[in-house]
């Protein structure tokens, strides 16, 4: 349920409603929108009575939220969340690039990385330190080297960084250094995880599972939202299907789904949708003309000698021709790059 504040009603008034709503046994969450407020009311087990709370001063009207979750639904929150990180805006009408290695590997390799992008016109630089991998003896990341290499492409190049946080043992230290958190396709549904990223200052990436529902992606979204985190930005990277032609199938049309059913911005990791460089380009294309708030895309310099992930990342000459062909689709659907 959602009460409505009026335009006019007062602090004591707002306070004088969320006593009502806990008096009763609920949670009342406040949600500020663009001409006023209005108070969610959570963990209820079933319908709650609406005239509990139209008499009360100030009130405009209470809704019934159908969605089972309530906090990302967009009959909670009808705007638009734009998420800012640093000086980026993710979800405001334009089309936001993240770009970088999967891992990084050096710090010669992630400044290289780092500069080529930003000349091309990427917004934020993405790279791993802690790589969850498929096998136990693959490269699994810098760790804190690599932690303290995203700072310092921080610095240098200005771009925000984000990378992944794998477990709660490295959360604390993943977030001393990160501008915006990641929670990769494996931990979607790791509810403690998910509950630690709802508790964190920094904006968090969600990344579909490789075999959930738009609903259970959203559910995991509720998990972060519930805990007080609302700088989420859900990530569609490919699901897993019976077709065996690319790593993952782009799941192209969750991106409208989402904005439908939620607020949160929606971007595409083309990279693991396609696994193969061939199929970035057209892949981003297709994110950017169904309306995605971004593309996160991985790029390197030596795509043959690449640790991680190679045979599926751009070169930095073919990601800033990619950025020029952009221009003419993003300005199609309304948005810029």
């Amino acid at each position: 349920m959602l009460i409505v504040m009026e335009k006019t009603a007062t602090p004591d008034q707002i306070k004088a409603v969320e006593a009502a709503v806990t008096a009763r046994g609920y949670e009342a969450r406040p949600i500020p929108g663009g001409e006023r407020i209005s108070i969610g009311v959570l963990r209820n087990k079933g319908a709650v009575d609406a005239s509990l709370f139209l008499g009360l001063g100030g009130v405009k009207d209470v809704i019934p939220v159908t969605r089972p979750y309530k906090l990302v639904s967009r009959e909670t929150r009808s705007e638009d969340t734009v998420v800012r990180v640093g000086d980026v805006a993710i979800g405001n009408g334009n089309m936001t690039i993240i770009a970088g290695p999967c891992a990084i590997e050096s710090e010669a390799q992630a400044l290289t990385i780092a500069r080529h992008v930003k000349d091309a016109g990427a917004h934020m630089f993405r790279g791993g330190a802690f790589k969850p991998r498929t096998s136990p003896y693959s490269f699994q990341g810098l760790g804190q080297e690599g932690l303290e290499i995203l700072a310092k492409v921080r610095h240098e190049t200005g771009l925000p960084v984000v990378t992944e946080v794998m477990d709660m043992a490295t959360f604390d230290q993943v977030e001393s250094y990160a501008d915006m958190i990641q929670i990769g396709t494996r931990n979607m549904q790791n509810f403690s995880l998910l509950r630690r990223a709802g508790r964190s200052p920094r904006p968090v990436i969600l990344k579909r599972g490789m075999a959930a529902t738009i609903d259970e992606w959203l559910w995991s979204a509720e998990y972060v939202l519930a805990e007080g985190n609302d700088k989420i930005v859900m990530c569609e990277r490919g699901i897993r299907t019976f077709e065996n032609s690319t790593q993952n199938t782009l799941d192209i049309s969750a991106v409208p789904v989402v904005q439908a059913r939620s607020h949160l911005p929606v971007i595409v990791d083309v990279t693991h949708s396609g696994g193969r460089r061939d199929l970035l380009v057209p892949l981003t294309k297709a994110g950017l003309a169904t309306g995605a708030d971004g593309i996160m895309i991985e790029v390197h310099p030596n795509p043959k000698e690449a640790l991680v992930d190679g045979a599926q990342s751009l070169t930095p000459e073919d990601f800033a021709d990619l950025m020029q062909s952009l221009k003419p689709i993003a300005a199609a659907v309304g948005r810029s790059v």
